[in-house]
């Protein structure tokens, strides 16, 4: 009997031993059926028994842009650089969802699947990269509203509007932003596993940073000796570049994109670091 098992070859092996910075693509691959399981799971999750079921996808970014014109287009009378209002907070506004919305629930990875974690063995990052993958599809439905409003107004000659050619980038900027929210996730679900009041503070901390970043509000609207300061937060040239694809106005620059780009990939090189880190031993803390 011995000697059967000494022979026997393994197919897989499993070890804690790998690298903080290692990532196993081959083994994300492999379980590409779990990945969307977890897709499925987040969307039926999100809108299981309301009312108007995906139809938030639309209602939502909607609603917000009605209260933020109302708000601070018509009371606080900020300026929108020419656009038309809803255009422009609307645009503002789908942008700043889709990074918010991975950033905070990827910020709840470990303690979301902590009972599946306990059970069975899976590449950890998956869970995240589902959440993020979800809210993409959430995104893109997002944007074709955004996309039908805008093509509705230059049709109808009522506002002169110009795509720019620097639209052929904004899936660049889109995976910027996806990366920047994941990131950002993957260091807070980490630090949460140890310190749980920190999920009380990223809900009030992202609501504070979207108003040092212009979503309601262009950046030339904000005086020269406050600039810089508005200039060291990375989302605010992705937001800028954004704006410019659709109205061309905007203060973006290759240099401040290639600032943002640095920015995000030490800021997700980090978040993997900590979470290949805590995830050898967060079961003893969650």
């Amino acid at each position: 009997m011995s000697k059967e098992i000494s022979s026997n070859t393994w197919e897989i092996i499993i070890s804690s031993k790998r690298g903080l910075f290692e990532i196993n693509f081959t083994q994300l691959f492999q379980y590409s059926d779990l990945l969307k399981m977890f897709l499925i799971r987040d969307i039926a999750v999100n809108y299981k028994q309301t009312v108007l079921g995906p139809l938030w996808f639309i209602a939502q970014p909607i609603m917000t842009t009605i209260i933020y014109v109302f708000v601070f287009g018509n009371i606080a009378n900020l300026s929108t650089d020419g656009i038309p209002k809803p255009l422009f907070y609307l645009c503002g506004i789908i942008i700043w969802n889709y990074f918010s919305d991975c950033f905070i629930r990827t910020s709840d990875t470990f303690s979301q699947n902590a009972d599946i974690y306990g059970k069975v063995y899976f590449p950890r990052l998956i869970s995240p990269i589902s959440v993020v993958i979800s809210n993409t599809l959430k995104f893109f439905i997002q944007l074709l509203l955004f996309i039908t409003i805008y093509m509705y107004l230059i049709l109808s000659n009522d506002y002169n509007l110009q795509i720019q050619v620097s639209i052929v980038f904004l899936p660049l900027l889109i995976f910027l932003m996806s990366l920047l929210g994941l990131g950002f996730g993957l260091i807070f679900s980490s630090l949460t596993t140890k310190y749980k009041d920190l999920k009380f503070l990223i809900q009030f901390g992202v609501q504070l940073l979207m108003y040092a970043t212009p979503v309601i509000y262009p950046l030339s609207s904000i005086p020269d000796k406050y600039k810089f300061y508005f200039k060291l937060n990375p989302i605010t040239y992705i937001i800028e570049a954004f704006k410019y694809s659709f109205f061309g106005t905007g203060q973006t620059n290759v240099g401040g994109l290639i600032y943002s780009s640095v920015i995000i990939i030490f800021i997700l090189f980090l978040g993997i670091l900590i979470f290949n880190k805590t995830e050898k031993s967060f079961m003893d803390t969650i």
